[in-house]
């Protein structure tokens, strides 16, 4: 996975109208129930033994170690309200964009005598709802973080170095050196 994929898992995670289970036990039969009953397989997608979530479950183990905690929070808060998520997810391709905050290397390619050098900059910008469809489409085919990164750096040209085509018209954006990028619909 990679920055742009994980910004918009998070974004996903974040729609949640209600707050995942606390104890280590309830999330663990929690994902059990989406593990269609495989405690196997539930120990597998957290990378513990088969023992040690039948212990969870049962209630033998209560506090997992800070590695398994972050794991098991970060696979429940995927797997959380699904039809919260995909609600949000048709709202923000469909009506509302998607605002990306991001600090990363832009260069361009422009009209002679314009500085193309690469700099660092910091820019928070809602994208049309058009690349917001592109961006989930392009997530759940498997695309590459490039291909990510594609789709979110034709986004910010059009939208914040062209002005929607007022202005720049040759201009070719590059995004790359991502420092942070947050997703938010």
């Amino acid at each position: 996975m990679g920055d742009i994929d994980d910004a918009l898992r998070r974004a996903a995670a974040g729609t949640a109208t209600r707050p995942i289970p606390k104890s280590a036990q309830a999330r663990m039969r929690f994902l059990l129930k989406a593990e269609k009953g495989s405690t196997r397989a539930l120990a597998v997608r957290l990378g513990v033994t088969q023992r040690t979530v039948e212990r969870y479950l049962k209630g033998t183990l209560r506090r997992p170690r800070k590695d398994l905690a972050a794991r098991l929070e970060r696979e429940v808060r995927r797997d959380w309200q699904p039809r919260v998520q995909q609600r949000a997810k048709k709202q923000a391709a469909t009506a509302t964009g998607i605002v990306i905050e991001t600090r990363a290397r832009f260069g361009y390619t422009a009209a002679p005598g314009s500085t193309d050098d690469g700099r660092m900059r910091r820019i928070t910008q809602r994208l049309p709802p058009a690349y917001a469809a592109r961006l989930f489409e392009a997530q759940a085919a498997g695309s590459t973080e490039q291909q990510l990164q594609a789709i979110a750096a034709e986004g910010l040209q059009e939208i914040y170095f062209k002005d929607r085509g007022r202005r720049a018209h040759d201009l070719e954006v590059e995004f790359t050196d991502i420092d942070y990028i947050e997703l938010d619909f």
